[in-house]
């Protein structure tokens, strides 16, 4: 009887022994399985925030390819894309647009929106003028966006009225007092002052000024690139 008890209980626990490990091995095959179906990593949450990347131009043209690039020389663009370039030109020219660097006259103005920076253009109108000399709103609207970035140093972002347009002022040495985010702005208010932060020159300062046309995101550091030189002049 004995025997029998013993013999019995070895079985059981022969039993319970493969059970176990089968139920193991179905567990790590489950495993390896839901693994695979999320790229090796379990997931734990929503994709972390995206942070806008620095730039040195007014900023990025298209939200799929912030980087990608578009043609700035006009003798490379069609017929319909050299018109739509023209009538938005001759848009921002009917807002007589003030210049932004204060005592500084359009015909001093010097054209160097596709000057060379490395492996890109510059897409922008640098301002020579003394640091600390006044910066001022070219038109009215508001604050979108107080930034600093290692290329534009201290920067500015305007949208107009109608938040079509962005305007980009880079490289100043401070802004006037009581400039803050989201605040009203009126045409020829001081908002900075000319100065070398950021990748600029310290021996030669300037506003380094942009203009882009803004999509229907209003994003204050994407949009598309447009000349200020023939804006002003």
């Amino acid at each position: 009887m004995k025997r029998a008890r013993a013999a019995s209980a070895a079985w059981t626990a022969g039993l319970v022994a493969c059970a176990t490990a089968a139920l193991i091995g179905i567990a790590s095959f489950m495993l390896h399985v839901q693994r695979s179906w999320h790229g090796g990593a379990a997931t734990t949450g929503p994709p972390a925030a995206t942070v806008p990347v620095e730039h040195a131009r007014p900023a990025p043209r298209s939200s799929s390819s912030p980087s990608s690039d578009r043609p700035t020389n006009e003798a490379t663009l069609d017929a319909p894309a050299l018109a739509a370039l023209d009538a938005q030109v001759a848009g921002l020219r009917a807002r007589h647009l003030t210049v932004p660097v204060a005592g500084v006259r359009t015909d001093a103005l010097v054209r160097s929106f596709e000057a060379a920076r490395g492996d890109r253009v510059h897409e922008a109108l640098d301002i020579m003028a003394d640091a600390g000399t006044p910066v001022v709103a070219v038109e009215d609207g508001t604050v979108a966006k107080l930034f600093t970035s290692k290329a534009g140093g201290l920067t500015i972002y305007q949208f107009d009225r109608a938040e079509t347009v962005a305007y980009y002022y880079a490289h100043l040495q401070g802004y006037a007092p009581g400039l803050a985010e989201g605040g009203t702005l009126r045409r020829g208010q001081v908002i900075g002052y000319v100065g070398s932060t950021g990748n600029a020159n310290p021996a030669a300062p300037h506003l380094h000024f942009a203009i882009f046309l803004l999509g229907p995101e209003k994003r204050w550091w994407e949009g598309s690139a447009i000349d200020p030189y023939p804006v002003f002049r």
